[in-house]
């Protein structure tokens, strides 16, 4: 018996094309709402009695580089299961080249949010000119606002892997959604058509012993 699965209306390459953009411009979307809700850093620039410039940040403001970027990581993590699931729903089409085509979504969809993010903060707070800040001996210390990370750090390794994190979490639930279906072609096009079977498939075990032949007179 086989499910019915209807002939697509779109080609394979089209609809991976489909998921990559649609990914992309979610990205978007998700890292505008970021520079949104992400907090800011406040600090201070301070003269000291030597002439020199120092910064610093007030309390445990410091503390929101990491909230800032571990908000994004999440806030992609969340797109990356929906579209994971949403993908699967898209019966016809499941397979291996749907799985590459919501990694590589998922890492475009990182990028996209990261850079527009990071422009977003950009306009938002400016940058902070240490040289520039206003500060002399009457007026010693200089209240600054600083925008916040879209990453954990600025090594190839860390960028790598807020890219790439959510690309690894909409792999996993896709895989998951596969694990779980009974037929090897996940119900996709086409469709292969599986025997009815009642009961377990027979193996050799399972074939009498052969009866012992009588001596012959």
């Amino acid at each position: 018996m086989s499910l019915a699965c209807p002939e697509p209306s779109v080609s394979r390459r089209r609809a991976g094309l489909t998921v990559v953009a649609g990914l992309a411009l979610a990205g978007g979307v998700v890292g505008a709402l970021w520079a949104l809700l992400a907090p800011s850093l406040h600090g201070v620039i301070a003269l000291t009695r030597d002439g020199d410039r120092v910064r610093a940040y007030l309390g445990n403001e410091s503390d929101h580089w990491f909230t800032a970027a571990f908000m994004l990581i999440g806030m992609l993590s969340v797109l990356a299961v929906v579209a994971a699931v949403l993908v699967w729903q898209w019966r016809v089409h499941r397979g291996p080249q749907m799985v590459a085509a919501l990694a590589l979504g998922a890492v475009a969809a990182a990028g996209a949010a990261a850079g527009v993010g990071a422009l977003a903060v950009r306009l938002r707070y400016g940058t902070i000119d240490v040289a520039a800040a206003p500060v002399s001996e009457q007026h010693r210390v200089h209240y600054v606002v600083e925008g916040p990370s879209v990453f954990f750090g600025h090594t190839p390794w860390q960028i790598a892997a807020t890219v790439l994190f959510p690309a690894a979490v909409a792999a996993i639930v896709y895989l998951l959604a596969a694990v779980s279906t009974p037929r090897d072609d996940l119900g996709a096009w086409p469709p292969v058509d599986y025997a009815m079977t009642t009961g377990r498939i027979g193996t050799v075990a399972d074939v009498p012993p052969a009866a012992p032949s009588s001596p012959s007179p």
